[in-house]
C-alpha cells in the first residue's frame, strides 16, 4: 500500500491509536461495558508509525471523526465469507444512490473488506442517518455480514478502525455518472 492509496481515505492524523495486549480502560455506555484495548496516541498520525503498522510490528487504528464532530468517510465493515459478492452488491448501491468516490481495501483478516464511502465534510448525526440508510439498503439485498461507522451504538473512542493492509478497489467518478 502505498501513502497514495491511503490519502484517498483522508484520516484524522492528529492522532492514531494503538493496540496494546491488555485492557487500557473499562468503559460504560448506554448500559453496556466495554474493555478498551486500543489507547490514544496524542502525536500526529505519520508515515514512519504507518510503516510500522504495515510490517505488523504494532496494530494502529484512525479515528472516524474528528474533534469538530466531523466525518470524512463512512466506513461500512465487511467480515462475511464472499467480499467479491459483497463488493459487486455494494458498488451497484452506492451507485444507485449517487456516491461516486469510494474505495474498498483489504484487511489483515482474509475476506474482510472495509468500504470506505468518501463524503466529505459531514455532520456526525447526518453520517448516523446515512450510515443507517446505506446497511437497510443493503440488508434487503443480501445477508447481514457487516457494521457501518461511524455508529451510535458504540462509544465515539470505538469509532476506529485499524489502518488497511491493501487497496481492493477504488471507483474515482466514472464517465458513466454524468449521465445520472
Amino acid at each position: 500500500m502505498t501513502a497514495m492509496d491511503l490519502k484517498l481515505i483522508k484520516m484524522v492524523s492528529d492522532h492514531y491509536w494503538v493496540k496494546s495486549d491488555t485492557v487500557v480502560d473499562k468503559l460504560s455506555y448506554k448500559g453496556r461495558t466495554f474493555y478498551n484495548k486500543y489507547e490514544k496516541v496524542n502525536k500526529p498520525l505519520n508515515q514512519s508509525v504507518i510503516n510500522q503498522h504495515i510490517k505488523g510490528e504494532i496494530t494502529v487504528a484512525h479515528s472516524l471523526i474528528n474533534a469538530r464532530d466531523k466525518v470524512e468517510n463512512i466506513v461500512i465493515d465487511y467480515n462475511g465469507r464472499d467480499p467479491q459478492r459483497f463488493y459487486h452488491k455494494a458498488q451497484l448501491l452506492l451507485r444507485e444512490e449517487g456516491y461516486i468516490n469510494f474505495t474498498a481495501f483489504e484487511t489483515k483478516t482474509t475476506g474482510h473488506l472495509h468500504l470506505y464511502i468518501h463524503k466529505g465534510h459531514t455532520t456526525l448525526q447526518e453520517a448516523y442517518q446515512l450510515g443507517k440508510l446505506l446497511s437497510m439498503k443493503l440488508a434487503a439485498k443480501m445477508p447481514k455480514q457487516w457494521r457501518v461507522f461511524p455508529t451510535q451504538e458504540l462509544p465515539l473512542e470505538y469509532n476506529i478502525l485499524n489502518i488497511p493492509k491493501e487497496v481492493y478497489a477504488k471507483e474515482r467518478g466514472a464517465s458513466w455518472s454524468k449521465h445520472m
